[in-house]
Formats: C-alpha cells, structure tokens, sequence
C-alpha cells in the first residue's frame, strides 16, 4: 500500500471515528468572540489535511496531527480576529502600547501619557516609526514586515526595541515633568 492511499485510509478512519470529539475539541480552544462555528473548524482542517494527504509522507501519529492541526487553524482564527478587532481602536492600541512599556499591572497609563506617547511615536526616526505602526498598533508580524520590505527580521527587531527604548525614555521625562 503507498504512503498515498495509507494516509487517505489513516486519516478517513480517524476523521470518521473522532469527528464529535474533534469537534468539541475545537470549540473548547475558541474564544467566545470568535464568529466561527466548531464543526467549520473541523471541516476546514480536514479539508487542508485530506488535499495534502497524497504529497505528505506517511503520517505516524494520525491523531496528535489531526489535533495540532486544529490546534493551529484555531490560534490563526483568533490572531486574525485579534488584529482585526484591535485595528479598530486605536486608542486601546496606543493605551496597550503604553502599559507595554512600563510592564507594571500598578502603572496607570492616562489620558494625557497617551497623548505624550503619540507625539513621542510622531518624533520617532521614520525607520523606527514604521516598525512600531507596524508591529504595535497595526499588529503586522516581523515576518510579514519582512517579507514586504526585504528587511531581516533580526533588523526589524533591533529598530523596535531601540524605538521601544526610545519612548520610555520620552516618557519618563514627561512623566517627571508631570509630577
């Protein structure tokens, strides 16, 4: 039997005796505000695994595969949403940028450090400006930064933490000179 029809065989088996469980699987790693039903997560994923099942090589844990699958196709599904629904306010992008910076839960970012935080991010070197748009408040990956610029993402990553740098040391001033 090829590794072909094998996997097929392997994966119809799987798919057919597992499918509840898969399914409740699935909903169980899906957040609440995901607009996307369990069952068209299984099936998504099926239909992905059982159109590469002829060009993969034979498949040794069915089931650990079929489950990180979902696994993965669920975090996607979520990371989408998350940039979707961030990239809608951009005041809470900013405010998350903000806390980012202090990492203390205690810190309270207000309105007028927020403010500050634009104008220092406005003052940035346009290089260092860009990654932090782009990563930080348009929620763009380094590698997908890097793959429409022909930037390295080690690069990429060097800018943000000295931009990153840079504004806590913007806003530190400003927050002595408010005190």
């Amino acid at each position: 039997m090829s590794s072909e029809t094998d996997n097929y065989n392997k994966l119809a088996s799987f798919f057919s005796e597992e499918y509840r469980s898969l399914k409740v699987y699935a909903q169980s790693r899906i957040d609440d505000t995901v607009d996307r039903d369990a069952e068209d997560i299984v099936q998504e994923v099926a239909v992905n695994i059982f159109s590469r099942a002829s060009t993969t090589l034979p498949i040794e844990n069915i089931a650990g595969f079929v489950y990180r699958s979902i696994r993965n196709k669920v975090v996607d599904i979520m990371r989408n949403k998350k940039k979707v629904r961030d990239h809608n306010d951009p005041e809470k992008l900013i405010t998350n940028l903000g806390e980012h910076l202090y990492e203390e839960t205690e810190q309270v970012f207000s309105d007028q450090m927020a403010d500050e935080l634009k104008t220092a991010i406005a003052n940035l070197k346009p290089a260092y400006r860009e990654i932090i748009v782009a990563i930080d408040l348009e929620g763009y990956t380094y590698k997908e930064i890097a793959l429409e610029t022909g930037i390295p993402e080690g690069t990429l990553m060097s800018r943000r933490h000295r931009a990153l740098s840079l504004l806590f040391k913007a806003l530190e001033k400003k927050k002595q000179n408010i005190h």
